[in-house]
């Protein structure tokens, strides 16, 4: 009996700066950790984020002598969907998770993607700016006033991919919209997003998870590949690093990702 298709994670946001890329790295290896086998494309060429920090993490292990869980990863430099889609299945075989890393900007291959998303993660800052990406407010209320075209795009994939559900042929997708670095948003700011957050939800039906803080400690940890999980190799920790840890694996526990049944005690040990 073949193996399932993996469950395709796409982090996608039109817009740059929202932690998409430090996000979808922590969540493959929280997923590695809890014995899951991963895979990760970048389909951003030019920044490739997910594949220099993935990648720094292997040159981590070969300098120190240490193996660490992680994740078989690539980026995308083809130049059509169907190029993508056979990218997508090589490096996804045998794979229980595929995580798409999309760049911060209006593309084609990236709306492909994420189309096609079982999980559908969409950072996004405490900002207005940011929001606008998924809908529009009015200036005075701050009432939602008209989705935007991403909004539009994922809603009529979703509703696509539950015919599909309701004949057994795909999943239904999940949509869920990250809160990123809210620590350093003013009070009235916060609750003003969160009100329209809390509207669209109910219009489109996506969720909404809290995401990480802004801190220092992300941008270090870059350099050498190693993430907030990796007990043991990141010297001493202080009392923010391991909040951080704690928001981390909250942020796993609340997109409710499928781990396969074998996996379950020892996902819930990692926990």
């Amino acid at each position: 009996m073949s193996k399932p298709a993996p469950h395709r994670i796409v982090f996608a946001n039109e817009k740059g700066g929202t932690g998409k890329s430090t996000t979808a790295v922590h969540i493959a290896i929280a997923l590695a950790y809890q014995g899951a086998k991963v895979a990760a494309l970048d389909l951003d060429p030019r920044q490739r984020t997910l594949y220099r920090y993935l990648e720094n993490r292997t040159e981590t292990e070969r300098r120190r002598g240490i193996s660490l869980p992680g994740a078989a990863f690539d980026v995308f430099t083809g130049e059509s969907v169907q190029q993508l889609d056979e990218a997508a299945e090589r490096i996804g075989q045998g794979a229980d998770f595929l995580v798409f890393d999309t760049p911060g900007r209006d593309d084609p291959f990236a709306r492909h993607v994420a189309t096609g998303a079982d999980t559908l993660v969409t950072p996004l800052n405490d900002s207005f700016v940011d929001f606008d990406l998924i809908g529009q407010v009015d200036a005075e209320t701050f009432k939602v006033r008209k989705l935007s075209f991403y909004a539009e795009l994922i809603w009529e994939a979703r509703i696509k991919r539950s015919r599909a559900s309701l004949e057994g042929q795909r999943r239904q997708m999940d949509w869920v919209v990250v809160r990123n670095r809210t620590g350093h948003v003013e009070a009235r700011n916060m609750a003003r997003i969160e009100q329209a957050l809390t509207e669209l939800s109910k219009r489109v039906g996506f969720r909404v998870a809290q995401g990480l803080s802004e801190r220092v400690i992300y941008r270090e940890l870059f350099p050498s590949g190693l993430t907030l999980l990796d007990k043991g190799h990141l010297g001493e920790l202080g009392t923010s690093h391991l909040v951080a840890r704690q928001e981390l694996r909250g942020l796993v526990a609340s997109l409710n990702l499928p781990v396969p049944a074998q996996l379950a005690p020892q996902a819930r040990e990692t926990a």
